[in-house]
């Protein structure tokens, strides 16, 4: 619950706070005394944006405090928090529990525009203590009437009041959804792959069968390289090898036959000394025998004519045309080639073909549509029952024999829609939230034909449907903190007191928080807190508003205000008097506040 609500420099309000207590709360004033800015400041603190408007003239900022009890009043910072989703926010946070079981979140926002949020101590992003404050308030205004004519909206109203039905169904059908766009992805991808994989393929077999065309080998274009440069003057190189080879190893007067004469002297002569250098001599006779034997080969390799250059410069030319098209040389070409023989084997041969992945997506389509189906029939379950309770609260709320019809149709499916399925005859969106529309249509009276509430109800009928749905949909659940802004606007009579009754009776669920302008409502209110205003000191300062909480005897002075601005005439006093009377008879013992 909302324990304590301070403001600073926030529209009309240079500073005021106020406490809440349990049950039903009345917040009145004076037109233009700052009621709304209440309102304001619990939207600041769900994660509103900022509006640098709001902040007070000649205030550099305006700052919303708001105390809010977490559980019990016995409980303690050392226990648990017992909601899981406020216990998530704030371990993610990092925000402290005070030692009354309480939390405080802070929302500033500056003249130029900047904001700020803290919770429990803490620095955090607004979103955060949004998520926080809007688990723990629900904030109905004029805002919130216009919403209920949305369909999505409706369908939300009509789940809320289906309970853990409705969230069990959907939640199976999501997860069935999810499965079906899982595998629908892959199909539409593995189609597109198919045909990216065949055209690749196209250009890896290109490829392939092109270099293999040339069978180049390793290090070969390296080798001809060398061998061309060669033979681009063949008659000087063949000329040069000739010479030499008759100079070392010719038939007359080679350096082998000079060497062999010089062996066969040196082994006749009776000296030791000369016969020493036999075996240096024998090993110059060994390596001029070797370069006569390769200069023998040079010149046996020289290809004969020019012919066999122009093969070579062809052959130069294939391996070239290689080089620029799939790699920097020819080893990388043969790479190239090993890597795209291994890439095709790939692609022939798939993981899983497209008609595995169409009978996986027949088979989730029918999951979908089993669950759309479950949720369908719990919904129109529920929409008989929640319009038959929410008719009979619209009776007590002065609107005669009117009656709300909940009608659960069928959002059709686009001709190209890929999320469509055949449900009871026809072909249905899958959307996010299931294949129902749902429409909340108003009856004026019985036999009456029902018209959807967005052309068919009043401002003042708007306020009453959405109250009448809140103590319908409230039933089941307690603990939270219903903020109702001017929820009797458009309204009077005996229609306002069944108002009062009405929120009274929501009290004794929940926090109930509601800012009004009639006494009727106000008199049913457990506590009761008057907005009030004085004027501002100098030209360049709005009045100023105040928050007081008021006793028995002041309630009834306000009310009397209220009634017909009779203040504290014996009259106004009297009417008031009367009016706090029945609405406590009613309601039982008013709490001091």
């Amino acid at each position: 619950m909302l324990e304590e609500l301070s403001i600073e420099g926030l529209g009309v309000i240079e500073r005021a706070s106020a406490r809440f207590h349990p049950g039903f709360t009345a917040l009145t004033g004076e037109t233009g005394a700052g009621k709304t800015m209440i309102v304001t400041s619990l939207h600041l603190l769900s994660g509103a944006r900022a509006d640098a408007s709001r902040v007070r003239s000649g205030d550099t900022k305006a700052t919303v405090e708001g105390r809010f009890r977490l559980a019990s009043s016995e409980s303690t910072a050392d226990q648990p928090v017992t909601d899981p989703v406020v216990g998530e926010i704030l371990e993610a946070s990092g925000a402290e529990v005070d030692e009354d079981g309480t939390v405080i979140a802070i929302r500033s926002v500056g003249a130029d525009g900047r904001s700020r949020a803290h919770l429990g101590g803490r620095s955090v992003p607004v979103g955060v203590m949004g998520r926080l404050t809007n688990h723990l308030l629900t904030i109905h205004g004029q805002n919130d009437q216009l919403r209920l004519m949305k369909p999505e909206h409706q369908r939300a109203a009509l789940d809320a009041f289906a309970g853990s039905s409705a969230t069990t169904a959907i939640e199976a059908y999501r997860a069935a959804r999810d499965e079906w766009i899982t595998v629908l992805d892959d199909l539409d991808a593995r189609r597109t792959d198919e045909r990216e994989l065949a055209q690749e393929a196209d250009r890896l077999r290109f490829g392939v069968d092109e270099i293999s065309a040339v069978d180049p080998q390793p290090g070969e274009d390296e080798d001809l390289a060398a061998t061309i440069r060669r033979l681009t003057d063949l008659e000087s190189i063949r000329t040069a090898g000739s010479q030499s080879h008759e100079l070392v190893a010719g038939d007359e007067g080679s350096v082998i036959d000079g060497l062999g004469q010089v062996r066969s002297i040196l082994e006749s002569s009776g000296d030791d000394s000369l016969r020493a250098l036999l075996p240096r001599v024998g090993e110059a006779l060994t390596v001029i025998t070797d370069v006569g034997d390769e200069l023998s080969g040079f010149l046996a390799d020289l290809p004969a004519d020019a012919e066999e250059l122009d093969k070579m410069l062809t052959r130069q030319a294939d391996l070239k045309a290689l080089v620029r098209k799939y790699a920097p040389d020819i080893d990388g070409v043969i790479a190239w080639r090993d890597t795209a023989r291994a890439r095709l084997a790939e692609i022939d041969d798939p993981q899983q073909s497209i008609e595995e992945l169409e009978a996986a997506a027949a088979a989730a389509r029918d999951k979908v549509t089993e669950a759309a189906s479950k949720l369908r029939r719990r919904r129109r379950t529920a929409a008989k029952s929640m319009a038959t309770k929410v008719s009979s609260e619209l009776g007590g709320l002065a609107m005669g024999d009117a009656a709300l019809s909940v009608d659960v149709g069928i959002e059709a499916a686009a001709d190209d829609d890929r999320l469509a399925i055949e449900l009871d005859g026809v072909r249905a969106h899958a959307g996010a939230s299931g294949v129902d529309s749902v429409e909340f249509a108003l009856l004026a009276h019985k036999g009456a034909t029902p018209l959807p509430i967005a052309r068919s109800a009043s401002g003042g009928e708007l306020s009453r449907l959405m109250l009448a749905m809140e103590v319908v949909l409230a039933a089941p659940t307690s603990g939270s903190v219903m903020v109702f802004d001017e929820v009797d606007a458009g309204v009077g009579g005996r229609a306002a007191v069944e108002i009062g009754r009405r929120l009274a009776r929501l009290a004794s669920a929940h926090q109930v928080i509601v800012v009004t302008h009639l006494p009727q409502v106000a008199a049913f209110a457990d506590n009761h807190l008057v907005i009030g205003k004085t004027s501002g000191s100098g030209k360049n300062r709005p009045h100023k508003s105040t928050v007081r909480t008021l006793d028995r005897d002041e309630r009834v002075a306000e009310l009397a205000r209220m009634l017909a601005g009779l203040g504290d005439s014996d009259t106004g006093r009297a009417h008031a008097e009367e009016l706090l009377a029945t609405a406590e008879a009613e309601r039982g013992p008013a709490s001091d506040g």
